[in-house]
């Protein structure tokens, strides 16, 4: 089964409206349209990463930074994600490693409603004797997910005309005066309520709109498959929304929590009213059900975690002062949420949406670390070694959304990656591969320390039980014995060995190796590599490479009945049955999968050329293959030359391999030469560059007397080949204007026909030849593209690396379009 991956690969979400940002008024009990400033959107850290995401047909999400998320809806079907494009509500973790806090003693339930307040129904069920009805929403014994019924009030959007029935593929006539007027009567932000006046509840300003689904299909098999998701109940609470000012301003999420949980420890039960909030770790806190102040300035005392003492020190801990504002912002419109999931309301409203996220996220931020929309703990797997003092930790993704069967939780298991909190001197010796106690560093070395642990949190365990945390910012140039530092304001100066003895009685060893500097950089500290460790839970979010990318990969990788039953324990040993805050809010979860009724497609028949044994096939069960076929259009390939970059593959073996792909390009329809145009090549792959650029002019020098040009260059790579591959295609397509075709050396060990069937596949394409074609293509026309210059092509939405830049270019796309204005038909591509 293949996984998508993410580097923090960890979806989500990409709203298909973005609307500005403002405060709206939900309707009051009363009915009244007076309007008063809603709720803010919970911040979020920019120095954060942001996981962004992409819903097709629902849940799909895609993944960033180091975090390998194993995706459904592959190798049989068995999970695949579902809804519409949604947008996921800003994230709400601390950066970094595990949040301090611990939610203690908050199970319990909420103050019972107070009267006047809306009662949306249940189940179709009245839950009480006040506010105005609000459409029924699914129960959650209901998992099979259906559609939504039509919008009674549609408003204008661009659609094309629907298909008529029976047919294959949709015809849309559109001249440009119509699209003019249909763009004229979409919806501008903030004027959409007093031109339209067609919704019975107030638009929100974060809502996205969608397309409405304009029937199901009919083609095909039905069949009924499972989703990673679970129906969730929407809550029937008063949800309010206060702001919170927390002074001095603190820019960790992780600091902030651990404030407000010691607020709610002190005060829930009394200045709090017995409400247990729910708090997005910057600016805002949610309550179902009203506080009994709109406004209390509160006093807390924090002790620093960075000190952490055993015995009688405990009273020893530094104390942190902090002054807590809270203040009444608004109140969430969960009427509206109801009444877009009963397909009442054309709009999603994000900040509903947002608030049951934040509620179902409060728990499992203290449990565990989150990164982005994920949590990961070495308590949910097996720990995995990624080399380099790295190790992967298993976790999963939770993302709550509107789907067309109601509230539903979304839960996908992923991996990333964590540093092992190693003591900081085997962290070093991993890293450089070697003992690093036999030689001292070389400047390379320094520069490859300092690059993997800047930022890097460690605690000292030359102190006893007390086990101070430092961050680190640098490496000192001089060796550890060579370190002095003032000790008064006469000049006089002590050794670091010497301090280290006579203070703590502890004898650095690795006297040669530099000190680490925490603190800052106007007053820094010294500490000797040998009295400190890494801290637990610290996410790796520098680029992996090579071997602990393979290394992650196969952690990742599952079989679908695996992965559903890894999805399955966590669910049950999420226990949000027992969440103190889900159960608060009155949110319950089905702990079942949902079933999904889906439809296999019937296969295309596709055609060959007319020479072979099997003029055209019907693939069976996705599957098919070369035997007794010809390409259709077989590309020619006269002139080609082989590079061997693998070390242990010998000339001999790269000779025979070679001739046998020859043979089956033949074999498979092509115009292909024997012999290459010169022997093989052997180099080493970092002389990547000049052994391409020379080997070319060799083989030009022999062609432009003949007036030939050099078709083909065949590459054999090691298996781990870093960034060799990068390399060699960015020369021979940027630099050369040379087809390219890489090969791994343990094929060229076991070769196999079928191995080199489809090597001979993408050759050919990559020539200008055809495989095959679909049999339909060639006996009926299809609209537009058969009509006229059509281009179509799909964009394979990735995420960089930290600190590069992947995003694709609009040049690309600007050469992809003339590409395809001057194809005469997407069909001869």
């Amino acid at each position: 089964m293949a996984s998508r991956t993410d580097n923090g690969y960890s979806p989500h979400d990409q709203a298909s409206t973005m609307v500005k940002n403002k405060r709206y008024t939900p309707p009051s009990a009363r009915g009244s349209t007076e309007t008063r400033n809603a709720p803010r959107t919970p911040g979020q850290d920019p120095s954060q990463r942001v996981e962004r995401a992409q819903q097709h047909g629902g849940g799909d999400r895609l993944h960033t930074n180091t975090q390998y998320s194993q995706q459904g809806g592959r190798g049989g079907g068995q999970h695949l994600r579902c809804g519409g494009h949604f947008q996921d509500p800003a994230s709400h973790q601390p950066f970094g490693g595990p949040v301090k806090y611990q939610a203690h003693g908050y199970y319990g339930h909420g103050a019972p409603r107070q009267r006047g307040t809306p009662q949306p129904y249940h189940d179709g069920r009245r839950s009480g004797s006040h506010g105005r009805g609000v459409p029924a929403t699914p129960s959650v014994t209901l998992p099979e997910l259906h559609q939504a019924p039509q919008l009674q009030n549609q408003v204008p959007v661009l659609t094309p005309s629907p298909p008529e029935t029976g047919s294959s593929s949709l015809h849309v006539e559109m001249n440009t005066r119509q699209v003019q007027l249909q763009f004229q009567q979409l919806d501008i932000p903030g004027q959409s309520s007093s031109r339209q006046g067609i919704q019975s509840a107030p638009s929100s300003t974060k809502s996205v709109r969608f397309p409405v689904r304009p029937g199901k299909g009919t083609f095909g098999s039905r069949c009924i498959v499972k989703a990673n998701h679970f129906s969730a109940e929407l809550p029937d609470k008063d949800l309010h929304q206060y702001d919170v000012s927390i002074t001095p301003d603190i820019p960790s999420r992780g600091v902030n929590r651990a404030i407000i949980g010691q607020l709610v420890t002190l005060y829930r039960h009394s200045l709090l009213g017995g409400r247990l909030p729910a708090y997005d770790g910057r600016k805002s806190l949610y309550t179902a059900g009203p506080l009994p102040f709109t406004s209390r300035t509160l006093n807390i005392v924090l002790q620093d975690e960075d000190d952490k003492l055993g015995g009688v020190q405990v009273a020893q801990r530094r104390e942190k002062h902090f002054t807590v504002v809270i203040k009444f912002a608004a109140r969430a419109d969960l009427h509206h949420l109801a009444m877009f999931l009963a397909g009442k309301q054309p709009d999603a409203p994000q900040e509903a949406i947002q608030v049951l996220d934040i509620v179902l996220r409060e728990l499992p931020t203290a449990r565990y670390s989150p990164v982005a929309r994920s949590f990961y703990s070495p308590n949910l797997g097996r720990r995995q070694q990624l080399g380099d003092g790295l190790e992967s930790w298993r976790g999963f993704y939770q993302s709550i959304r509107p789907t067309q069967m109601g509230l539903s939780l979304n839960i996908d298991m992923s991996s990333t990656a964590f540093i092992e909190p190693l003591p900081v001197i085997d962290f070093v010796a991993q890293l450089l591969n070697r003992n690093v106690s036999v030689r001292p560093l070389s400047d390379a070395d320094r520069v490859k320390i300092k690059k993997a642990l800047r930022g890097v949190k460690v605690e000292v365990t030359h102190r006893g039980n007390m086990r101070r945390k430092y961050r680190i910012f640098g490496l000192t140039s001089q060796a550890t014995r060579e370190l002095t530092f003032p000790i008064d304001d006469h000049g006089t100066v002590k050794t670091v060995l010497k301090y280290f003895q006579e203070t703590y009685g502890f004898n650095i060893q690795h006297t040669t190796l530099p000190c680490l500097q925490v603190g800052n950089q106007q007053r820094p500290n010294f500490l000797p590599m040998e009295v400190c460790k890494i801290v637990e839970g610290q996410r790796y979010s520098k680029r992996l490479n090579e071997k602990q990318i393979t290394a992650l990969l196969k952690v990742t990788c599952q079989h679908p009945q695996q992965r559903e039953l890894d999805i399955l324990q966590t669910v049950n040993h999420n226990a949000y049955h027992e969440d103190p805050y889900a159960r608060e809010f009155g949110i319950r979860i089905d702990e079942r999968l949902a079933s999904v009724e889906a439809r296999v497609l019937p296969p295309p028949r596709l055609k060959y050329h007319d020479s072979g044994r099997e003029k055209d096939v019907l693939p069976r069960i996705g599957l098919w293959n070369m035997r007794n076929k010809k390409m259709v259009n077989g590309g020619r390939v006269k002139e080609w030359i082989c590079i061997n970059f693998a070390r242990n593959v010998q000339d001999g073996a790269a000779r025979s391999f070679c001739r046998q792909l020859a043979d089956m390009c033949e074999i498979s329809g092509m115009d292909f030469s024997k012999e290459p145009l010169l022997p093989p090549l052997c180099t080493r792959p970092e002389h990547v560059e000049r052994a391409l650029k020379a080997h070319y002019q060799d083989a030009m020098s022999a062609l432009k007397p003949l007036g030939r040009e050099l078709d083909l260059l065949i590459a054999i790579l090691p298996d781990n080949n870093g960034s060799l591959y990068g390399n060699l295609k960015r020369i021979c397509e940027t630099d050369l204007g040379l087809v390219s075709q890489c090969c791994l050396a343990k094929h060229v060990f076991k070769t196999t026909q079928q191995y080199l069937a489809n090597v001979a596949l993408k050759i050919n394409v990559k020539v200008g030849g055809r495989n095959t074609v679909l049999v339909d293509a060639l006996s009926r026309r299809i609209p537009l593209v058969s009509d006229r210059p059509t281009i179509i092509f799909g964009a394979d939405v990735t995420h960089p690396h930290p600190g590069e830049d992947s995003s694709p270019s609009i040049a690309a796309v600007l050469l992809l379009l003339k590409i395809g204005l001057r194809s005469p038909n997407m069909l001869d591509w």
